[in-house]
């Protein structure tokens, strides 16, 4: 398999570095770009050819949030194919359904173990992009 670019945004630091360690756990050869808040992320779009084969993004941020950002991304013609998986602590119905409305490809409610981290993030890299169309019944990540 090539080498993946990830992008991960979120306004803890711990938490970005749990995702970093479980990332670097994995077997597959993967480029982790991690963001301290939504602006940084849609920066960093901006300006940074290539673009990441997958965004993981934290709903629960100052200034602009993962619905702003998740927002921005889907409705500009440019980037709007970048799958964008989001990795909130929320389970909340209502904030899933906003999610699956704006266009998110996926959801994750960030797993308490390490382990589930690690299979969270393994199981959100095997699904084929291109040709998965999330629906309610597919659209959250279940341990």
């Amino acid at each position: 398999m090539d080498e993946l670019l990830i992008f991960y945004t979120d306004d803890d630091e711990d938490d970005l570095s749990l995702f970093a360690d479980a990332v670097e756990s994995l077997s597959q050869d993967i480029i982790l770009q991690t963001y301290s808040g939504g602006e940084k992320l849609l920066n960093a779009i901006a300006q940074s050819p290539p673009k990441p084969n997958v965004i993981f993004l934290d709903l629960n941020m100052p200034g602009k949030n993962g619905f702003d950002v998740l927002n921005e991304l889907k409705g500009s013609e440019e980037n709007s194919d970048i799958p964008v998986i989001i990795f909130s602590t929320s389970n909340e119905p209502s904030i899933i359904e906003k999610c699956l409305n704006l266009g998110a490809n996926y959801f994750i409610t960030k797993p308490v173990l390490m382990k589930d981290i690690i299979k969270s993030i393994e199981h959100s890299l095997t699904i084929n992009w291109k040709e998965f169309v999330p629906d309610r019944k597919t659209f959250v990540y279940r341990l």
